[in-house]
C-alpha cells in the first residue's frame, strides 16, 4: 500500500473526526451559556427554581427549568455533556501530531525564522501545553484569582508564549499550537474542575445532604473561560487557509488581536452590550490594514518582463517541485490543493493566488526550500500586477 496514500486518509478522517466533535462540543457550550442568560423569573416563586425559559423547535414546545437540588432531590436520570470535549481533544491532538509532527517539519519549521529542528520543535510544542495549563491552573487557583485584574496576567502569559511560538516555529504552527492550548486548557477545565464539582453536588444531594452550591459557582467560572476562548480557537482552526495572518511580518501581534476580536464579539454574544461589538469593529479595522500589501518597486513595474525568459524559469526551479502532475517534493506524491504550473493556461489563472503566497505572504515554496530570491518574488509580483501576460 502507498504510505502517503494511507497517510492522506488517515489526515482526512482525523479532521472530519475533530471537526465534528468540535462542532458538538463548542455548539453545547454556546446553547448552554445562552440559555443560562436567558432564563426568566417565575410568575410565582416556586422552591429551588430559579428561573424558566420557553422555547420552540423542529415543531415543538419545551419548557426548561433552573433549579438547585436539595438533599435527596436528585433525579434518576441526569444528562451530562462531556465526552464532545473529550473527544475533541484526542482527536485534535492525533491530528497535531499527524500533521506537524511526523512530517518531517515540513509545517512546523522555517529555517528563515529559526533553526530550530523538527524533534526541538515538536518538545518545544509539547512542552507548552504542559506548561501553559499549569501556569494557568495554578494562577487562577492562587488568592489572586478573587481579583479581575488577574487577567491582565493571563494577558501578558499568552503575549509572551505567542511572541516565543512565533520566532521559534513557523507561523502556521505557532498559531495551531495557540489553538491547541486554549483546547488543553478547556478539556482539563471540564475534567478538572467543572465535572468534578458538579459531581459532588450530586453526590451530597444523593447522601441527603444539602450540597454547596459554591462549587457550582467555581464550576460556572471555569465554563465561562471556555466561553470566552470559543471563538479564538475558531479562528485558530481555519487560520492555516489565511496566510495573511500567520505569515505576517508581526503575525504574534495579529494572533493577539484577533484573540482579543473573538473574546469581544463573545462578550457582546452573552451580554447584548453594544461596547464590546464597537472594540471589535475597531480591531478589525486594525487587522485590515495591518494586513495591507506592500508597494511593488517601481523598477520592476517600469522593467520588460517577458514570461518565457522570466517567469517560466522561476516557476520550473522553484514551484514544480510540488505543483506537477509528478511532483519531485519528498512530502507531496500529488501536487498540493490539485494546482499545477505545467501550462500557461493554470499559471495565468492561478495568478491571484501565486501573487498573494509568493510575494504577499512568502510562505511559498514551503519553507522555501527551493531558495525563491527576493528578487524573483519582486519580479512575479510585477508580471501579475501588468497583468501576467502568458503569450510573450
Amino acid at each position: 500500500m502507498d504510505f502517503n496514500h494511507w497517510h492522506d486518509w488517515v489526515h482526512l478522517l482525523l479532521r472530519w473526526g475533530h471537526f465534528l466533535a468540535g462542532i458538538m462540543w463548542i455548539g453545547t457550550s454556546l446553547y448552554f451559556v445562552w440559555m443560562d442568560s436567558s432564563f426568566e423569573p417565575l410568575a410565582e416563586p416556586k422552591k429551588g427554581i430559579d428561573g424558566e425559559l420557553w422555547m420552540v423547535h423542529g415543531g415543538n414546545f419545551y419548557h426548561v427549568e433552573k433549579r438547585r437540588f436539595g438533599a435527596g432531590e436528585m433525579p434518576k436520570n441526569l444528562h451530562w455533556f462531556k465526552w464532545e470535549a473529550t473527544l475533541t481533544w484526542i482527536t485534535g491532538f492525533v491530528l497535531l501530531v499527524w500533521v506537524y509532527y511526523l512530517t518531517n517539519g515540513a509545517y512546523l519549521i522555517d529555517p528563515r525564522i529559526s533553526s530550530v529542528t523538527p524533534t526541538q520543535a515538536s518538545l518545544i510544542g509539547l512542552g507548552v501545553l504542559v506548561g501553559g495549563w499549569i501556569f494557568y491552573d495554578g494562577l487562577y487557583r492562587s488568592p489572586l484569582s478573587k481579583y479581575s485584574w488577574i487577567n491582565i496576567f493571563t494577558l501578558i502569559f499568552l503575549g509572551g508564549v505567542a511572541y516565543g511560538l512565533t520566532h521559534l516555529l513557523s507561523g502556521r504552527a505557532a498559531y495551531i499550537h495557540i489553538g491547541a492550548l486554549f483546547g488543553t486548557m478547556m478539556v482539563l477545565n471540564v475534567w478538572v474542575h467543572i465535572l468534578p464539582n458538579q459531581q459532588k453536588i450530586i453526590d451530597a444531594s444523593m447522601q441527603g445532604i444539602d450540597p454547596d452550591y459554591e462549587l457550582g459557582i467555581k464550576a460556572k467560572r471555569r465554563s465561562m473561560h471556555n466561553s470566552y476562548m470559543t471563538l479564538p480557537v475558531l479562528f485558530i482552526m481555519i487560520s492555516n487557509h489565511f496566510p495573511s495572518t500567520f505569515s505576517h511580518k508581526y503575525n504574534f501581534v495579529i494572533l493577539l488581536l484577533m484573540i482579543a476580536l473573538g473574546a469581544f464579539l463573545r462578550h457582546f454574544m452573552i451580554t447584548l452590550k453594544k461596547w464590546p461589538l464597537v472594540l471589535a469593529s475597531g480591531l478589525l479595522l486594525v487587522l485590515f490594514v495591518m494586513t495591507k500589501p506592500q508597494t511593488i518597486n517601481a523598477a520592476f513595474m517600469e522593467r520588460e518582463i517577458s514570461f518565457a525568459k522570466d517567469i517560466q524559469p522561476i516557476l520550473s526551479s522553484r514551484c514544480l517541485r510540488c505543483h506537477s502532475s509528478n511532483p519531485s517534493d519528498e512530502e507531496f506524491t500529488e501536487a498540493p490543493m490539485g494546482v499545477k504550473f505545467e501550462q500557461p493556461e493554470s499559471i495565468k489563472m492561478m495568478a491571484h493566488k501565486i501573487f498573494e503566497r509568493v510575494y504577499v505572504q512568502q510562505d511559498m515554496p514551503l519553507q522555501n526550500k527551493t531558495g525563491m530570491t527576493e528578487e524573483e518574488r519582486m519580479l512575479m509580483a510585477a508580471w501579475i500586477k501588468k497583468g501576467a501576460a502568458t503569450d510573450n
